[in-house]
């Protein structure tokens, strides 16, 4: 990690948002301690953020949020969004089985052809910023224009997220690990 976390914040705001987040997830997560910490005008609106992804304001299935999301922190490579991923599924009882082999979602038979074209399109949208018509076509023939709005919604959220935590070497903090554990118990 490139600059240290604060472990005692001096606001209010940041203080509710670390006890927040260890009610939540089980200990007050990395990028919170980095980043919105030293900026804390911005928590509202990452609070925003997550409200929506985990909210039913998406028409968009939860499990294919959850592939959706997944499969752009592990073509990033962001450790911590994989993680955290990875405690959401375990959280809403998804089979990690399916989450887990979402890199091999093409000839996979976990995968539907809806969820092919969703992966096929984030891929794409993420490695190039654009994809192709074809693939495009392939996404239409299995969502409507709503949800493929949402579908690059969450594309660009999650690219957003990864782009806050990978140049700042912000990693895994086991929140997956914590999720099962509290699962089990």
């Amino acid at each position: 990690m490139r600059i240290a976390p604060i472990e005692k914040p001096k606001g209010l705001l940041t203080r509710i948002a670390y006890w927040m987040s260890r009610r939540q997830l089980g200990k007050v997560m990395t990028p919170l301690k980095v980043v919105f910490a030293r900026i804390p005008g911005t928590i509202f609106h990452e609070y925003a953020l997550v409200r929506i992804l985990e909210g039913n304001k998406l028409k968009l299935d939860p499990m294919l949020r959850l592939l959706v999301q997944h499969h752009v922190a592990r073509l990033n490579g962001c450790g911590f969004c994989v993680d955290i991923g990875r405690a959401a599924a375990v959280q809403h009882r998804v089979d990690l089985g399916k989450i887990d082999a979402v890199s091999e979602y093409r000839g996979n038979p976990l995968f539907s052809e809806r969820e092919r074209a969703a992966l096929a399109y984030v891929e794409e949208a993420t490695r190039n910023k654009r994809v192709a018509d074809t693939t495009f076509e392939v996404l239409r023939r299995h969502f409507d224009e709503r949800e493929i709005v949402e579908i690059t919604w969450l594309c660009a959220v999650e690219n957003y997220f990864n782009l806050v935590n990978l140049p700042l070497e912000i990693e895994s903090d086991g929140l997956c690990a914590i999720a099962t554990r509290r699962r089990a118990a």
